[in-house]
């Protein structure tokens, strides 16, 4: 149900006479527009600090709540939030979410009409722009177009803060470089006074040290929180000792009834095949993957996302930043190329905290062709050491799950392991 304009007005004139980044007028807004009775751990402390002008740090697990540190801010004071974020379905379905709140945001892709993008644009250049949030890919954000169009939001004292989503892809030691990212360097440059906000859930020291050196970020506070998640369940099956993999994989979805899931596979050809087997094993799903045209992606996503569809088979790149809560089930069906990738991926259940799990198949075949493309890799890319250590890392792990015939990793264990890269000896086994 949308929150009416009238609402949002009265909420900013309570809080009139109050500075905009105490707690109590923070709470307000956070309870009005989003439901929630209290912001979650360290939330708090990062609107309080961009909403004071510095820049900001902020280490968050998968349904951490992240986007809330720029999304109240956004509604606190008049003026334009930009986000800037990897994925063009992250940005949608983030900007029908708030409509739906009655908050006025909206995004820039290459998917939209120029009639679309032309209305945006003459919204940003009128004397007061409605846009509360605007989202935008780190390609569009480093043209000198676009860029051209922020020094003059900035110019007039509309640009209150810019966040920049998984940040992580900015840094070439993280398990997800993407080079786009490395132009938003410039944005200190050209902004010198708008405080950033890098927003990230997987980044080891090495990583977050390089983030905010290559967003010039100045003085900024430092926020990690527990990556410790108490309600998802992990555990792993070992391949070689399963009759059909494809089988038991049906046989657990029908098991855990009708409840949303996704299921990762590293190739494409794997999407469709178990999509189709699951399928014609009564299951409802889809497969989503960079194959598909656009319009067939949109398809799949709206279907799993209003439940029309309860499983999507994808690749790794599917759920990131997508905000449903009720994911019950994670499955890896391939082995994922580095446990930081492992945690994100399967942090995307049981964002609601309610009880959820993470399966993960693991075989000698995944493994040999893992090493193999890691192989290929290495006479090209000069970090192709540190891949590999961190995939390594990963199949001791798993290696050691297999060989004891193990069933079960706890979540104690798979924390231990995302925190200090260190052998537990408490491995649960059976």
């Amino acid at each position: 149900m949308k929150k009416s304009p009238l609402a949002m007005q009265s909420t900013s004139q309570t809080q009139k006479n109050k500075p905009l980044h105490e707690k109590e007028a923070l709470v307000k807004l956070l309870r009005w527009h989003f439901g929630h009775a209290q912001f979650r751990d360290k939330q708090l402390d990062a609107i309080q600090a961009v909403l004071s002008g510095r820049d900001c740090f902020c280490l968050m697990p998968t349904g951490g709540g992240k986007s809330m540190c720029y999304q109240i801010p956004a509604l606190a004071k008049p003026g334009i939030v930009l986000v800037v974020s990897p994925l063009i379905a992250l940005m949608e379905n983030q900007v029908i979410g708030l409509k739906e709140k009655g908050i006025a945001g909206e995004f820039l892709s290459s998917t939209q009409t120029m009639q679309v993008k032309t209305k945006i644009y003459e919204d940003l250049d009128s004397g007061k722009p409605s846009l509360r949030l605007l989202y935008v890919t780190p390609e569009l954000t480093a043209t000198p177009g676009f860029m051209s169009k922020l020094k003059k939001i900035h110019s007039r004292g509309l640009l209150n803060l810019v966040a920049i989503d998984e940040a992580h892809c900015i840094s070439s030691w993280g398990h997800d470089f993407r080079p786009s990212y490395r132009k938003l360097s410039s944005l200190r440059n050209y902004l010198p006074d708008v405080p950033i906000l890098a927003l990230t859930a997987t980044a080891a020291p090495k990583v977050q040290k390089d983030v905010m050196e290559s967003l010039c970020l100045q003085n900024p506070l430092v926020l990690k929180s527990s990556f410790n998640r108490p309600n998802l369940f992990y555990e792993v099956r070992y391949k070689d000792l399963l009759d059909d993999a494809y089988a038991d994989l049906c046989s657990v979805l029908k098991a855990n009834g009708d409840t949303c899931a996704i299921v990762y596979c590293l190739e494409r050809t794997t999407c469709d095949e178990l999509s189709a087997y699951l399928s014609a094993g009564g299951i409802s799903c889809a497969a989503y993957h960079a194959g598909l045209n656009d319009k067939a992606r949109s398809s799949v996503l709206d279907d799993w996302i209003s439940s029309r569809k309860q499983v999507v088979v994808a690749t790794v790149a599917f759920g990131m930043g997508i905000d449903r809560k009720d994911v019950r089930l994670v499955c890896h069906f391939n082995i994922p190329k580095s446990m930081e990738a492992f945690y994100q991926e399967s942090g995307r259940a049981g964002r609601d905290q309610l009880p959820s799990k993470s399966l993960l198949y693991y075989g000698m075949d995944d493994r040999r062709r893992m090493e193999f493309i890691l192989s290929k890799n290495q006479s090209k890319n000069s970090q192709s050491f540190s891949t590999r250590e961190r995939w390594l890392i990963t199949v001791k792990v798993l290696d050691v799950a297999g060989k004891r015939f193990s069933r079960v990793l706890g979540n104690r264990y798979l924390y231990h392991y995302v925190k200090t890269h260190a052998m537990p000896a408490n491995i649960q086994t059976y």
